[in-house]
């Protein structure tokens, strides 16, 4: 059981509403996604799963405020975000939303603490508030020892539980984690798996997105995607 309840006692964190989102105009027009409406609410664990070209990229970025819809309405939080600027949009992304990367995306020559840092850092948190948080989230991904090695120091799936405790820094209302397990072998996804179910159970919102029906499978919620439609 999660802790904040059952589902018609949590908020919608997210309210899509007949989203379409194209590409291109006349003739080479690609409608990437097809009047898409969706709720995911807060203590929500969902992947998005879709083969390539189904269209779940697209509603990721969509969902991870990197990119806006073509018609349609978003509400993050219970505010538009479908037709902010680049502006907004980063400060929603900034405050709100941690990102996990199939690729990592850390600093190869920073050490875990870090790259875990990073984010505090530009949020203006003092040094030793920031010691403090780096650690908990050190310890948090089972990597307390592991504070101060580089990534090349590092197998695949230690990189990649510093990437989560990376995003989890400025504590985000949203853990949108793409492909997150596609660089790793099965054991470190599985060990990464387990990370994610046990946010859910202290009280995150998660959506990953994966073509991998295994990786969906272990999730609460499972929403698929195919041909830019939702078919569940």
């Amino acid at each position: 059981m999660n802790r904040l309840g059952s589902e018609d006692e949590r908020s919608a964190m997210i309210k899509m509403s007949n989203i379409t989102k194209t590409y291109g105009s006349g003739e080479a027009l690609v409608e990437a996604i097809k009047d898409i409406s969706l709720e995911i609410r807060q203590n929500e664990f969902i992947s998005l799963i879709g083969p390539s070209g189904s269209g779940k990229s697209t509603l990721m970025n969509i969902i991870g405020c990197l990119d806006t819809p073509t018609s349609g309405e978003y509400l993050f939080e219970e505010e538009s975000v479908s037709r902010m600027n680049h502006n907004q949009l980063a400060e929603i992304r900034n405050a709100r939303i941690g990102f996990v990367f199939q690729s990592f995306n850390l600093l190869p020559y920073a050490t875990a603490f870090e790259n875990i840092e990073i984010p505090l850092i530009f949020k203006g948190v003092n040094a030793r508030r920031r010691k403090e948080r780096v650690a908990e989230l050190l310890d948090k991904v089972n990597l307390g020892r592991r504070a101060r090695h580089k990534p090349s120091e590092l197998s695949g799936g230690e990189i990649q539980r510093v990437a989560v405790a990376r995003a989890l820094a400025n504590d985000p209302s949203l853990i949108l984690a793409d492909e997150p397990t596609g660089n790793l072998d099965t054991k470190s996804g599985d060990e990464l798996l387990k990370i994610f179910e046990t946010l859910w159970r202290q009280g995150s919102t998660l959506v990953i997105v994966t073509h991998n029906p295994a990786i969906a499978g272990k999730t609460p919620r499972i929403i698929s995607l195919r041909d830019g439609s939702i078919e569940n």
